[in-house]
């Protein structure tokens, strides 16, 4: 996936719920950004596996996944979708305006 620069879907909170693993931290995502994959997280049906997107991004960083990982995950996502490129470039320069905010938060 890494050498094909394929960015697999992942969904932390519809893991958990269907007993793929036992606590969200146990999701591989860092095995998976350490190997260069470019993981995406993402909703599996929310109002069944308990929450929307933003919900999937806490679960992660209270089971202690850095801000500069889920930054990095985000930019995949960026990355990944079929969005025109115009709309990518603003949601980089969004994305670069957080990151310059929150610095002290990407260590």
């Amino acid at each position: 996936m890494a050498a094909e620069g394929i960015g697999p879907t992942v969904c932390p909170l519809s893991n958990l719920r269907l007993q793929v693993v036992d606590d969200v931290a146990n999701v591989p995502i860092r095995q998976l950004l350490d190997a260069g994959v470019r993981v995406t997280v993402n909703s599996d049906d929310p109002a069944y596996f308990g929450g929307y997107i933003a919900r999937n991004y806490t679960a992660l960083a209270e089971a202690g996944l850095p801000m500069e990982a889920l930054a990095t995950i985000a930019g995949n996502s960026i990355e990944a979708c079929f969005a025109p490129e115009e709309d990518k470039a603003a949601m980089r320069a969004e994305l670069d305006r957080w990151k310059a905010e929150y610095a002290d938060l990407l260590v």
